[in-house]
């Protein structure tokens, strides 16, 4: 039998900060062509920058704490999930993230895709802006 590929452990304390947006903290485990994996810190009363995960389908875990994602045309589409709950982020979809509750918000994210895993922008499309 062939040798298996190995595996890998990614203790907490190795997490490298990554992707800023501004609002939050994301903290990188591992990184391939294919996939980006790590976590997201959000201060309670923060609200994020307007931003998208290019061509990335990206799986969020809310591990404690509230999230809220903003999102749709002009943002005013809303999930709002708390721990145990998860959140799928369809490539190019803009959004943003906010956390209204009293204590920090931790999640796992998942991206699977190719090319930059976040890119920030001035908000979300309404619409009513589409060119015909």
């Amino acid at each position: 039998m062939a040798n298996s590929p190995e595996c890998e452990h990614f203790p907490s304390g190795s997490l490298t900060e990554a992707d800023p947006t501004p609002g939050m903290t994301r903290r990188l485990a591992t990184t391939t062509n294919q996939m980006w994996t790590g976590t997201v810190d959000t201060e309670p009363g923060a609200v994020t920058g307007w931003h998208h995960h290019g061509d990335h389908e990206t799986t969020i875990y809310v591990v404690s704490g509230t999230f809220r994602l903003e999102y749709g045309d002009g943002g005013r589409e809303v999930i709002e999930a708390g721990a145990g709950d998860f959140i799928r982020v369809p490539r190019g979809a803009i959004h943003r993230e906010s956390n209204p509750g009293d204590e920090a918000s931790h999640a796992v994210l998942v991206r699977c895709g190719e090319g930059p895993p976040t890119i920030n922008v001035d908000g979300p499309q309404r619409d009513s802006d589409e060119v015909s």
